[in-house]
C-alpha cells in the first residue's frame, strides 16, 4: 500500500490493484459509497444466468470500474468480472501483414469491451450497462483474474 497526494494505492482481495480498495463515492448518492463486489466473476455469473432465464440467451457480461493506468494520463474503465467469454485474445503465432511472427501479443480484450461500454454509457449519466454487439470472442467460462498479472512479472511491485 502507498499513499500519495490523498490517495491511497492497494490490492484488493482481488488482486486489483487501484486507488482507494476500488472505495468509490461518485455517482452513488450523497453519504453513501460504493465498494467492489465481493466477488465479481460470480457476480458477472448472477447476471449473465439470470439474463439467460430472461432473453433466452445469455450473453457475456462484464462488470467494470475505472482505473488510472501507469505512465497514462487519464482514467479508464477495465473487466473486473467477467462471465462466459475468454477476457484475453492471444495473437501469438500469428503473423501480421508484414510477415512478422507475433510472439507475446496477447490482448485484453474484455477490458477494450469493458472501455468501449464506457463512451456510450457516460461517466455521468446515470447509464449502468450497456450492450456491445459484434465483437467477436471465444465463448468460454472466462474470469477477469486471467487479466491481473501475477506480482512476479509485475514491474510496479
Amino acid at each position: 500500500m502507498k499513499m500519495d497526494r490523498g490517495i491511497i494505492v492497494s490490492e484488493t482481495h482481488h488482486g486489483l490493484v487501484c486507488a482507494n480498495a476500488g472505495v468509490d463515492a461518485s455517482n452513488v448518492g450523497s453519504g453513501v459509497v460504493s465498494l467492489l463486489p465481493v466477488d465479481p466473476d460470480a457476480s458477472a455469473a448472477a447476471l449473465r444466468s439470470r439474463l439467460g432465464e430472461l432473453a433466452g440467451t445469455a450473453p457475456a457480461v462484464i462488470i467494470t470500474d475505472t482505473f488510472g493506468r501507469p505512465w497514462r494520463m487519464g482514467l479508464t474503465n477495465v473487466a473486473i468480472g467477467v462471465a462466459g467469454m475468454d477476457p484475453l485474445k492471444s495473437y501469438a503465432g500469428q503473423h501480421d501483414p508484414y510477415g512478422y511472427e507475433l510472439r507475446v501479443t496477447i490482448m485484453a480484450l474484455a477490458d477494450e469491451l469493458a472501455s468501449a461500454a464506457e463512451l456510450v454509457m457516460g461517466k455521468t449519466d446515470g447509464v449502468p450497462f450497456a450492450l456491445v454487439r459484434g465483437a467477436a470472442f471465444d465463448a468460454v467460462d472466462g474470469s477477469a483474474s486471467a487479466l491481473v498479472r501475477d506480482a512476479s512479472e509485475d514491474m510496479f511491485r
